[in-house]
């Protein structure tokens, strides 16, 4: 069985989980409300302070849904409690962002400054003018605003100028050499 699927997630104080018809789940907590229509042939039960999945059958498709089922629920949980966020830096001479309201406003060394908008329920912060956190409560739209953010200017090889992630490691490049 699904190692991931069969763990129980804890409900924290504080939450409360809905589960309408459909399988579609409601979540709220200190920080907001997510809800999300999870796949209908997923059992998903709330016993006591805790939530439990559990599969119909043995199918391929069963097992796969199955922990990706747990782990969406799992998300919500973490969302609504603690909140979700990703590091973004900007590197390269003249390189710099900055904020106006919900305008996140970045200078790339493009003939123009790129603006972008945040999306609703997602915030971006700045730490001086290189470093970027994007922060919410949906995982999934932290994730992708923030790869957004990071395709504007991508880092690249040779000097890692651009936006890149905290965490991520730019592999370096030698560059060219002259003839002798």
């Amino acid at each position: 069985m699904s190692r991931i699927g069969r763990m129980p997630i804890a409900i924290p104080a504080g939450v409360t989980v809905e589960l309408a018809e459909n399988n579609k789940v409601t979540v709220k907590g200190p920080k907001g409300t997510l809800e999300r229509v999870l796949p209908e042939e997923m059992e998903i039960k709330v016993e006591g302070a805790e939530i439990v999945v559990s599969r119909p059958n043995d199918l391929k498709k069963m097992k796969s849904l199955h922990g990706l089922t747990r782990t969406l629920i799992h998300n919500m949980v973490v969302g609504v409690t603690d909140g979700y966020e990703k590091k973004l830096e900007v590197n390269g001479v003249g390189y710099r962002a900055a904020k106006a309201g919900k305008v996140l406003s970045l200078s790339l060394g493009y003939s123009h400054p790129v603006e972008m908008t945040d999306p609703d329920g997602i915030e971006a912060v700045l730490e001086g003018q290189n470093v970027i956190i994007v922060k919410g409560i949906d995982k999934e739209k932290v994730g992708q605003y923030a790869a957004e953010i990071r395709d504007k200017r991508r880092p690249e090889p040779y000097k890692g100028k651009g936006i890149k992630y905290a965490d991520e490691v730019i592999r370096r490049k030698v560059g060219k050499t002259g003839k002798k």
